[in-house]
């Protein structure tokens, strides 16, 4: 329970899903956490949650597209112990309805590039002349398996998750000096609150893609960023994580 102590840890998009796991995980294992996130509500739920388990964490409003809000949060953080030790880009734009190419819209590429591509970026060059300074750091970005694999009507979304492995390698390759190290851990079909239900057909058909026959769970993701995030990666950089029930190591793909 102590593979973060005394570490200062950032999640972006940390308020609810995936990256509320995140940040309980993290809290848990000993990480002061800020949850950055434009829901308040639902960051301050998550904050007072890990409180009350005993953990450390502050909630701050961020729109990861929004540089001044991506400095205030980083300060915020780094006045803790002057330090910033693991940042999780975990936000994201997830619009109800993606499109093909022909229906894609301008909106619908800005949003997914300025969310998590910019943002990602963002927060990155944020915290790097801390980590810089210590000489060590770890950075995950939560990405996608649809950015290894193709996946119909979103090509917005699918084409920006694409791009987040790349802006993963080059960091890695020009930062590994310094001790940081930048890994992509890509999701499979997880349950979230905006997740399919079981009576769906797309929840069977998504369970149909993964060789263990299911969908995953946050924190199945959070002990995944725990990982990487901690010291017993420490020789692990510039890699893609899936974690997707095996759905990316599967030729059968049957279409809903």
């Amino acid at each position: 329970m102590d593979r973060l102590s005394g570490k200062v840890a950032i999640v972006t998009g940390g308020a609810n899903g995936i990256g509320k796991a995140i940040s309980e995980r993290f809290a848990e294992e000993g990480a002061w956490v800020l949850i950055a996130d434009i829901e308040e509500q639902a960051g301050q739920s998550t904050v007072a949650a890990i409180r009350a388990r005993g953990g450390a964490a502050e909630f701050c409003v961020a729109d990861v597209s929004n540089q001044e809000n991506v400095q205030r949060a980083v300060t915020i953080a780094a006045a803790h112990t002057g330090r910033i030790d693991v940042l999780c880009n975990n936000a994201a734009y997830l619009a109800p309805d993606f499109h093909a190419a022909l229906e894609s819209t301008d909106e619908e590429w800005r949003k997914c590039i300025d969310v998590a591509l910019l943002g990602t970026h963002y927060f990155t060059k944020a915290v790097l002349p801390y980590m810089i300074a210590q000489k060590s750091g770890s950075i995950v970005n939560v990405v996608s398996i649809q950015a290894m694999e193709g996946m119909m009507t979103s090509v917005a979304y699918t084409a920006t998750k694409a791009a987040l492995l790349g802006y993963t390698m080059s960091v890695c390759y020009d930062y590994g000096p310094y001790n940081i190290r930048i890994n992509s851990l890509c999701p499979g079909p997880i349950q979230t609150r905006i997740s399919s239900d079981e009576n769906d057909p797309h929840y069977q058909w998504q369970c149909d893609q993964t060789t263990l026959g299911r969908v995953g769970y946050p924190n199945e993701v959070a002990w995944a960023a725990l990982f990487l995030a901690s010291d017993e990666s420490s020789f692990v950089t510039g890699i893609t994580l899936p974690v997707d029930g095996g759905w990316t190591a599967s030729s059968a793909r049957k279409r809903p």
